[in-house]
């Protein structure tokens, strides 16, 4: 599962970002303990429901727009998920508003092998290259993990400087997850498109390397700020295939804007997790969301869904339809969790 949960700041102000001084309690947002709470408590809700809805829990779960750590022990500590057995990985990014991608994992059915940061370097250049080209925005996280119910002898879980791999390892039950937030339109999306530009050569890159490594499971997902039209995206073929053409063509979205729905929040997927066709009707059965199919290997099942959980959703009283619940509408506080909705990634392979 991936979601941008929109500014989730914690309540203190603990640091010299403007962001970080507005959603705080003596803020201009106002943003307290009490109100940090219902957010955390809604976003264990969400979790909770797409548990019941599919009959699992998301093993992983992607994350946008996090503060820091301390506000992913507050969710997993001080919610109904403390009863569950996620584990998070954070690492503080250069992003000049102070937000981060994260990451969530169940320890009952994964083993966290290793994980990393990845910078995005504005000249474009190789890991490397010199401290202040980094650029002041997301990191991509990189997760290697081992499914708990693959036997693996002998597995190393150190992961080699991308540079110059040392060694090959043994892909049986491994599987990487790649989680991003690639930088925005701000300031025009001319002006805007050489940084995400970078952010997917970048991608690619992280998906040639793991591949090189005899990684080729590699699920990348997250908000990429852009639609799935744009030709800057096939520079990721035929590392990652996107899961989200379909959902694309029939003009559903994860945000809302000026009335439409957008999807800017993707996932692909390397060749080895392309399943055969998963046929579903989305009005039909449990999961309330939008099935997309794809076909590959036929051991394989793998759907993408947009989650379309009620309590997240509010109705559109300027357009038509419903809109994501945001947690502020303008300066108002209205309580909801964010302005996207979650993506779930479904994969399944036989026994």
């Amino acid at each position: 599962m991936f979601w941008n949960v929109e500014n989730f700041f914690d309540w203190r102000n603990d640091s010299t970002t403007v962001s970080d001084a507005e959603f705080s309690a003596a803020g201009e947002r106002h943003w307290t303990w009490k109100r940090f709470q219902a957010k955390a408590n809604a976003f264990a809700k969400a979790l909770l429901w797409v548990g019941a809805e599919t009959g699992r829990l998301p093993d992983v779960i992607g994350l946008e727009e996090v503060e820091n750590a301390f506000v992913l022990r507050q969710v997993l500590t001080k919610t109904l998920l403390r009863k569950l057995d996620y584990k998070y990985v954070h690492y503080d990014s250069p992003d000049h508003r102070g937000i981060d991608v994260a990451l969530l994992y169940r320890t009952s059915v994964l083993e966290l092998l290793d994980s990393k940061p990845c910078h995005l370097y504005a000249d474009a250049g190789p890991p490397g290259a010199a401290a202040d080209s980094v650029m002041a925005t997301r990191d991509i996280l990189l997760c290697v993990f081992r499914d708990k119910r693959d036997v693996v002898p002998g597995l190393n879980g150190n992961l080699p400087e991308e540079s110059n791999p040392p060694f090959r390892v043994d892909r049986n039950g491994r599987f990487a997850v790649l989680v991003n937030h690639h930088p925005s339109k701000y300031g025009g999306t001319a002006g805007s498109e050489p940084r995400r530009r970078i952010a997917v050569e970048r991608l690619r890159f992280l998906a040639d390397s793991l591949a090189a490594l005899g990684i080729d499971r590699v699920i990348a997902g997250g908000d990429f700020n852009d639609t799935p039209d744009n030709p800057v995206f096939r520079l990721l073929e035929p590392a990652l295939t996107p899961l989200h053409m379909d959902l694309y063509r029939r003009g559903l979205g994860t945000i809302k804007y000026d009335g439409k729905w957008q999807l800017i929040d993707h996932i692909y997927v390397s060749s080895a997790l392309l399943g055969a066709p998963v046929f579903s009707d989305p009005s039909a059965g449990n999961v309330k969301g939008h099935a997309n199919t794809v076909v590959g290997d036929p051991s394989v099942r793998t759907r993408m869904q947009i989650l379309r959980i009620p309590f997240l959703l509010t109705r559109d009283t300027v357009h038509s339809g419903e809109k994501p619940l945001r947690t502020y509408t303008g300066p108002r506080h209205t309580g909801g969790v964010s302005d996207h909705l979650p993506v779930l990634l479904e994969w399944t392979v036989p026994p």
